[in-house]
């Protein structure tokens, strides 16, 4: 008699700080060391001095790529010769497609049918290989689990992977080496990758700042699986924050649960006015899924959510904020 495999389980704890490190090594002659910009009518809305690490400017239009290339490259030689399959609404999609042809070998890419033309265009651009499924979670990793059958080609998961979680930590890691007294980061959370490499990257080279991840209230799973103690599915969703549509895994929700100070929720509307009031202030692109993590602190209260108050030297408190990507459709805008 055979049993089936005890499922994984996970402490939390995550990539530690050397490999953080050894990620940032591996990806850094690769991609961009991406700035950190300052807007000071953005401050005296928020009530704050804001620090905008934009990954908006990172190779691929996203900080997927660090994720992507970290992992890709550290395959060896005879699993990378396989090829590459993920499953992805877009910015991971175009990241791996890069990292793949980075490293010659061929790359297949699940998308949703509802993903944005712009990210398909992106994918195909670098050489990926897309394969359209239903607009669901489980399509996805159905999908996905099916083509690698035919192929042989080897998974990079978008964000159940501690190799892309210890890429994504590296943009926090530069955004605390420029500003290192920071009391808080906010990041966008979706599968969790992002989120969980922040928390970790941030709290690795500063213990007390404050980590929040930030979340469209139509897409709510995080904030439900830490409220509830429990990790809370999500199907599908229709945010206009089309890179915010996965739901954690198991991994990511371990390293939230012990790692996030929390999760703070923003409606469609302030969505749609956080990404043009970034676009108008700051003249620069971002994409919905990015102004999810600038929503909250332009909203009444918005700086008491995050129990944050005045320096003791009567300065405004010092938040970050990852502005993760800048893949729009711009024959689409919400305004």
């Amino acid at each position: 008699m055979t049993t089936a495999p005890a499922p994984e389980t996970f402490d939390g704890s995550g990539p530690g700080p050397a490999e953080i490190a050894a990620a940032h090594a591996r990806i850094a002659p690769r991609i961009h060391r991406t700035p950190v910009l300052t807007s000071a009518s953005l401050d005296a809305l928020a009530g704050a001095r804001l620090y905008f690490k934009c990954e908006n400017l990172q190779k691929t239009g996203s900080f997927k790529i660090r994720g992507a290339a970290n992992a890709i490259f550290s395959l060896r030689e005879a699993e990378a010769a396989q090829g590459i399959i993920t499953h992805s609404s877009g910015n991971h999609g175009a990241a791996v497609a890069c990292a793949a042809r980075w490293r010659g070998v061929p790359a297949w890419i699940v998308m949703p049918r509802n993903a944005p033309a712009v990210k398909c265009r992106a994918v195909e651009a670098y050489g990926g290989k897309i394969t359209f499924c239903e607009p669901r979670v489980s399509a996805r990793a159905e999908t996905a689990a099916r083509l690698q059958r035919e192929t042989g080609a080897v998974l990079i998961h978008p964000y159940d992977d501690d190799r892309i979680i210890a890429g994504q930590a590296t943009a926090a890691k530069e955004l605390l080496e420029e500003i290192p007294d920071l009391d808080a980061v906010l990041a966008p959370v979706s599968g969790g990758g992002l989120l969980s490499g922040t928390a970790l990257g941030a709290k690795g080279l500063r213990a007390a700042v404050r980590v929040f991840g930030c979340e469209p209230e139509r897409a709510d799973d995080a904030s439900r699986s830490l409220a509830s103690g429990t990790l809370q599915g999500l199907e599908q969703s229709d945010t206009i924050a089309d890179g915010l549509r996965a739901a954690l895994a198991p991994r990511t929700f371990a390293i939230l649960r012990r790692n996030v100070d929390g999760i703070l929720l923003v409606s469609e509307e302030e969505i749609i006015a956080a990404t043009r009031t970034v676009w108008e202030r700051m003249k620069i692109v971002i994409e919905p899924s990015s102004a999810v993590a600038v929503a909250p602190l332009l909203k009444p209260g918005g700086l008491a959510a995050l129990g944050l108050a005045a320096r003791g030297d009567g300065a405004a408190p010092k938040i970050g904020i990852i502005l993760s990507g800048g893949n729009v459709d711009l024959a689409s805008l919400p305004f």
